[in-house]
């Protein structure tokens, strides 16, 4: 531009020329710097309207025929109509679950790789030395699928015909109660550690390797008692080879209604020990996806077929929104880490 004004007014060819060059390179230039430097929400939000596109990968941390597996696929069956994609359940076993966390959450944040996740999600951490996943900043919390309450049962031999009167002889006996645990901080187990603080007495913790097996020995009288889930109790209670005193949760269990829960009878803490099944993503997912799986979701969980079909599993249909979600696995990683420390629960100790 120098040379274009350091002569006189007098302008000659070469200047016009000069100065021709000058405007297209400049023009160049600016439309180069205009396509480098400009944003791309409006894209990225076509691209992320579409979504989905292909299959979608549903991880589940459990074994097929297990409750998690029942869950990942009913909500493979119902949310794949909905979205338009085929969703492929993928079970990948292992260490409580860790095993399926850890590839969601070094997977790609699009949207097709997804996991069914439990209380395990916000308890492992504090067990497993080698487990540093945050069960909200290394995820993208979608929403709460369902409860899986646990009930409180004993053998019909052990006094007590109600919770108060089974709590208040638990401080005369002579032994400590014996509780079938099966699964380390799962949440029965955490159940049962809450309910010996709030009877302020000691139980003495018998490892099974399943509700099968330690509910057996309840109703043999080789143990006291068990807080399994709902519905792997639901047949021992029916014939009366099992007392049922409470369940954990918010609210009554559909397949036991005449159980009441632990908060309506005064021990509101062991109420936060229910367990749950929930559905998050890798971090860093677009909020736009999160929120159409949500909804999607949530949506489906209304429906009476599918409310029907969890129901039978000993399953309530309970959803959140993903906010929601973000803040509840937050406050269940700070109350069941203090729980944890609290009690000297260790990974191997069961």
């Amino acid at each position: 531009m120098h040379r274009i004004f350091k002569k006189s007014k007098q302008w000659h060819s070469e200047d016009f020329v000069e100065t021709a060059h000058y405007w297209r390179y400049a023009a160049s230039a600016l439309t180069a710097a205009a396509l480098s430097f400009s944003p791309l929400p409006a894209a990225t939000a076509a691209d992320n309207s579409n979504y989905p596109v292909k299959a979608i990968s549903l991880l589940v941390g459990f074994s097929p025929g297990g409750s998690g597996d029942f869950v990942a696929r009913a909500i493979a069956q119902y949310l794949s109509p909905a979205l338009g994609q085929t969703i492929v359940v993928e079970n990948r076993p292992g260490a409580n679950g860790l095993i399926a966390a850890s590839l969601t959450a070094a997977a790609k944040p699009d949207g097709y790789t997804l996991l069914v996740t439990t209380m395990g999600l916000t308890t492992n951490p504090h067990l497993y030395s080698t487990n540093k996943l945050d069960p909200v900043k290394d995820f993208t919390p979608i929403t709460m699928i369902a409860d899986v309450p646990n009930v409180l049962v004993t053998n019909p031999a052990i006094p007590g015909t109600d919770l108060q009167s089974f709590l208040d002889q638990l401080k005369v006996r002579d032994t400590p109660l014996s509780v079938a645990t099966t699964g380390q901080a799962a949440p029965g187990h955490l159940a049962s550690e809450l309910l010996q603080r709030a009877a302020g007495v000691d139980f003495e913790f018998v490892a099974y390797r399943g509700s099968a097996p330690a509910l057996t020995d309840v109703i043999a009288g080789h143990v006291d008692a068990s807080m399994p889930t709902v519905v792997a109790a639901l047949a021992g209670i029916k014939s009366g080879k099992l007392r049922a005193f409470a369940v954990t949760g918010s609210q009554r269990s559909p397949l036991l209604p005449d159980v009441p829960t632990f908060a309506e009878l005064g021990v509101s803490t062991i109420g936060t020990a229910s367990g749950w099944y929930g559905l998050v993503a890798p971090p860093g997912l677009p909020r736009e996806i999160a929120e159409k799986l949500n909804h999607e979701i949530r949506k489906i969980m209304e429906t009476p077929e599918i409310r029907d079909h969890f129901l039978t599993q000993g399953a309530t249909p309970h959803t959140m929104t993903t906010t929601e979600m973000s803040d509840y696995l937050s406050e269940e990683y700070r109350h069941w880490g203090d729980i944890i420390r609290q009690s000297g629960i260790k990974a191997s100790s069961q």
